[in-house]
């Protein structure tokens, strides 16, 4: 009997130990990527892309960046799309610090982050729902509800924002779209699926709480991704 108890005590505390290095390697990794400083020259790369982009623009980009960055954290690696062209531009040149690159995705993630090609919103449902995530986690870090937002968060509001040609826009509120006819503004009604959709958005155990998505009405779009 004291066996069993012992070992059932002991059971215990491994896996309360366990969930408190689990939280603290998470927390550790968000704290770098929010403080992480990108490589000099990397934004005068994205100004070759985007001339138009001021120093103070282009800074913004960055920190958009470090928010998709954290989405995949928070996801558990789970598959996520990017919703903004134009950081996606800075993302491609980062990338190209091969070197600086890897060095990060080791600290932030403990592996390498690949990027796969655009997939814009359609019948891809691995696309849409890499969206959706992205949108749900993105939403968390600036305390936004992602059921209910009433403003964009950072990653989906800057093509718009500074009019991108081949940017994507969305908007929080898809009835007054529709009113509209717009058809070039993604919301949440484009992804809906069938009753029984739904999306596994990852671990969330250190970040807050995530119901499932079943019902999540939010605005989302199309980019690049990674996982």
């Amino acid at each position: 009997m004291i066996l069993a108890l012992t070992f059932v005590l002991m059971t215990a505390l491994a896996a309360a130990l366990w969930y408190v290095w689990q939280r603290s390697r998470l927390l550790t990794r968000a704290d770098y990527i929010r403080s992480y400083m990108f490589p000099p020259g990397l934004l005068e790369r994205l100004h070759q892309r985007r001339p138009d982009l001021s120093l103070k623009d282009r800074q913004l980009v960055a920190r958009a960046l470090r928010q998709f960055f954290l989405v995949y954290l928070k996801s558990g690696y789970k598959h996520i799309s990017m919703p903004s062209q134009v950081v996606d531009d800075l993302w491609h040149e980062f990338i190209l610090y091969t070197k600086n690159y890897d060095v990060f995705c080791q600290k932030a993630f403990g592996r390498y982050m690949h990027h796969t090609p655009a997939a814009v919103l359609g019948e891809n449902q691995r696309s849409n729902i890499g969206l959706r995530r992205t949108w749900w986690f993105a939403c968390l870090e600036e305390n936004i509800n992602p059921r209910r937002a009433t403003r964009l968060p950072l990653l989906f509001a800057l093509d718009a924002k500074w009019n991108i040609a081949d940017g994507f826009r969305y908007e929080p509120d898809c009835s007054a779209l529709r009113r509209n006819g717009d058809g070039t503004v993604y919301c949440g009604g484009d992804f809906s699926g069938g009753a029984g959709d739904s999306v596994d958005f990852g671990d969330t155990s250190s970040f807050g709480d995530v119901a499932d998505s079943g019902s999540d009405s939010s605005s989302c779009g199309g980019g690049c991704g990674g996982d």
